[in-house]
């Protein structure tokens, strides 16, 4: 959607609600993230509806002014916004299934694919209802502490988030990403994902020095973390090339130099007992690349190569 229609999106709403209708919503699901939620919405004075399919796990929230369900079909009925924090999917589906959701507004902050997301959206659109799709970049410690830095990435109905921005922005913080219902999962896994391959690298290194008395983890992790942030600036020069699509312009260290020191790497772990299976995928995508005429290359290149 171009920027000013998206923005005109934002500003308009077929059914302006009222201050108490935007300070009331329905929440289905108490795990940890879910009455974490429950309970920031209830201290910021949001009249809050819960359901969960265990209902003892409601009790202590009643206790803190929660109106609890006895059914998922109670709470939806109760409010217009219904924000759903279930185990998966097919929770989501199940809870809501013969429950009547026209005018309704659902917010689905359940961890799923892009692909679920948008069936989801198709599915609340055929019955009646609009709806948002949520990532939530954030652990249950984190939800209604500021300086924590969390906040669920959000996509889908732009009237939708609008209308309803203030209520979702009490939690923790908001970033609506675009009108496809996908885009809040696909932000959510391609940051994790790149989350889970730091975390690779660190544990291998830590396997690295885990043996040598003389090297204390507490005493290395400064240096670690300090390497690891200041090669944080591949990031945006990655994405600058993928954009314009020069792999090889002002290259610094090019796949072939980086590949001819793969044995460096594995010769020294194998010297400590440490398995390479962290960083072998890696290795070898690098030299298969540099094999197949590759060479001069970025490692920005092997975002492509990925895609195939």
């Amino acid at each position: 959607m171009p920027t000013n229609d998206l923005n005109n999106a934002l500003t308009s709403t077929n059914t302006p609600a009222d201050e108490s209708s935007r300070r009331s919503l329905t929440l289905l699901g108490l795990g940890a993230m879910g009455t974490a939620f429950a309970r920031a919405w209830l201290a910021a004075g949001h009249d809050v509806t819960v359901w969960n399919r265990t209902p003892s796990k409601a009790a202590a929230l009643a206790d803190e002014g929660a109106t609890v369900a006895s059914s998922a079909a109670e709470a939806v009925a109760a409010n217009r916004l219904v924000v759903t924090i279930l185990l998966d999917d097919a929770s989501v589906r199940e809870a809501l299934d013969g429950v009547e959701l026209t005018g309704k507004d659902l917010v689905d902050l359940t961890t799923g694919t892009p692909a679920s997301a948008r069936a989801r959206a198709t599915w609340a659109d055929a019955r009646g209802a609009r709806f948002v799709d949520g990532g939530i970049m954030a652990v249950p410690t984190m939800v209604d502490v500021p300086q924590a830095g969390g906040y669920v990435f959000y996509s889908g109905s732009p009237e939708l988030f609008e209308e309803h921005r203030e209520t979702l922005a009490v939690p923790l913080g908001t970033k609506f990403v675009g009108t496809d219902p996908g885009f809040a999962s696909l932000h959510d896994i391609a940051l994790l994902s790149g989350m889970y391959g730091m975390f690779a690298g660190v544990t291998h290194a830590f396997a690295l020095i885990r043996g040598e008395e003389g090297i204390k983890p507490t005493e290395f992790a400064p240096l670690l973390a300090d390497y690891v942030a200041a090669m944080g600036h591949v990031i945006p020069a990655t994405a600058a090339r993928l954009e314009s699509g020069d792999y090889t312009t002002g290259v610094v260290s090019n796949l072939a130099m980086q590949a001819a020191g793969v044995p460096t790497f594995t010769g020294t772990a194998e010297q400590y007992g440490v398995s390479t299976e962290l960083l072998a995928p890696f290795f070898a995508l690098m030299q298969r690349h540099a094999a197949e005429g590759g060479g001069g290359a970025d490692t920005a290149a092997l975002v492509d190569v990925l895609r195939g």
